[in-house]
């Protein structure tokens, strides 16, 4: 364990966290339990990892991350009319529900309704956090340097 080590490109870092809305509401959290994840390895956004550059083992931080930083902006172009007829006939179209569709290469789509019209329902196909300021509470437990790898961003 190094205890000097700053989270930079080739570490590997233990650590808890907390993600959070900013009116408070948990989104996802590690709990007591801590992960440990390599930097780059795809397991935290780019903009969260870089919000972790430079913190030390035994850092407590609160990081606010927007959306650009996060999970992008509300992109209008995913908001999609569909045809009521396009649905199964027993499903319960309304407000919130989330459907799962699939993309042109059978990949699975998550959309959420966000309204239902006469003949048409709009889907909103953007990331639930799209659009949204986010708090990113950390614990830094551990920072060992694994690599001495140049990452260029």
């Amino acid at each position: 364990m190094s205890t000097d080590t700053p989270i930079g490109p080739g570490t590997e870092i233990t650590l808890k966290f907390a993600l959070l809305l900013s009116s408070g509401e948990l989104i996802d959290s590690t709990g007591e339990k801590p992960a440990t994840l390599r930097v780059g390895d795809g397991k935290l956004l780019p903009g969260f990892e870089q919000a972790l550059f430079g913190l030390m083992p035994g850092a407590k931080k609160s990081l606010e991350i927007s959306p650009d930083q996060g999970f992008g902006p509300v992109n209008p172009d995913n908001l999609q009319m569909l045809k009521k007829s396009a649905f199964a006939r027993d499903l319960l179209l309304e407000k919130g529900l989330v459907i799962s569709f699939a993309d042109q290469s059978e990949a699975e789509l998550p959309g959420v309704v966000r309204r239902v019209l006469e003949d048409v329902v709009e889907v909103d196909f953007n990331h639930p956090l799209a659009g949204k300021n986010l708090l990113f509470k950390v614990e830094i437990l551990e920072v060992t340097q694994i690599s001495n790898e140049i990452v260029r961003v």
